[in-house]
C-alpha cells in the first residue's frame, strides 16, 4: 500500500466559477468527511493527487495548513472525454481502523483447451481491511479453467487482516465458451444490393 504525503488548504469560495478558477491554478476542489466531524472542504494540487490515485487505496497524509490528517481516497470524479480530475471525496481514518474498500483482481495463468472468454463479474473485490494496511491488489489463478466453470469470492486468497465484504457464494469471475460469429443474412442482402449497383 502506497503512503503519499499532499498539502491542502481550505476553500472558502464555492461553486462552478470557483471550480474553473481552481483548475486554471492547477488545483482542484476536494472534500474530506469521517468520524462525525463536519466536512471540510479543500483545494489540492492536481497534479499531486493526480499520481498519488496512480496508486490503489492510497494513504494520503495530508497537511491542512499545519493540522495533520490521515485519510484515503472515496470518490473520484473525473472530466468524461479527457479524463482530468474535476472533484475528490477523501475520508478521515485511523491507525488500526477497519474500512471497506475495493481492491482490483488481477488474473494470472492460461484458461483450459478451448475458446474461452473469461466475464469478471467483479473487476475489483469488496473487502474490509485495516486502513493503514489496504492490499494493493488480489491475485486470481485461472489456470485450467473451462467452459462453465466460475470462481468464487471465498475461493480468493485474502491477506490476513482483511476480510470479504460481499457473500462468499458470490461469482467473481466465470468462464463463457466462445460462439462463433455467423454471417448474417441481413449483410449478405446489403452486400448483393450493392453489386447490383
Amino acid at each position: 500500500m502506497a503512503d503519499v504525503n499532499l498539502s491542502a488548504k481550505v476553500r472558502t469560495e464555492f461553486g462552478k466559477g470557483a471550480s474553473r478558477r481552481l483548475r486554471r491554478e492547477e488545483k482542484i476542489p476536494a472534500v474530506i468527511y469521517g468520524h462525525g466531524a463536519d466536512p471540510v472542504h479543500v483545494e489540492l494540487p492536481s497534479y499531486d493527487m493526480m499520481m498519488a490515485l496512480k496508486n490503489s487505496n492510497v494513504l494520503i497524509h495530508l497537511d491542512i495548513e499545519g493540522k495533520k490528517e490521515l485519510v484515503i481516497p472515496k470518490a473520484v470524479q473525473r472530466e468524461a472525454i479527457r479524463g482530468f480530475l474535476v472533484h475528490v471525496d477523501l475520508l478521515t481514518v485511523k491507525r488500526g481502523e477497519k474500512v471497506n474498500v475495493e481492491i482490483p483482481i488481477h488474473t494470472e495463468g492460461d484458461l483450459g483447451a478451448g475458446q474461452h472468454l473469461l466475464e469478471h463479474v467483479y473487476n475489483a473485490l469488496p473487502v474490509e481491511a485495516e486502513a493503514t494496511h489496504i492490499p494493493e491488489t488480489v491475485t486470481l489463478s485461472v489456470e485450467g479453467l473451462v467452459a462453465g466453470d466460475s470462481v468464487l469470492a471465498k475461493d480468493i486468497p485474502l491477506p490476513k487482516g482483511t476480510t470479504l465484504a460481499i457473500d462468499g457464494d458470490d461469482v467473481v469471475i466465470q468462464v463463457l465458451a466462445a460462439q462463433a460469429e455467423e454471417p448474417s443474412a441481413e449483410g449478405e442482402g446489403a452486400e448483393g444490393e450493392g453489386a447490383a449497383e
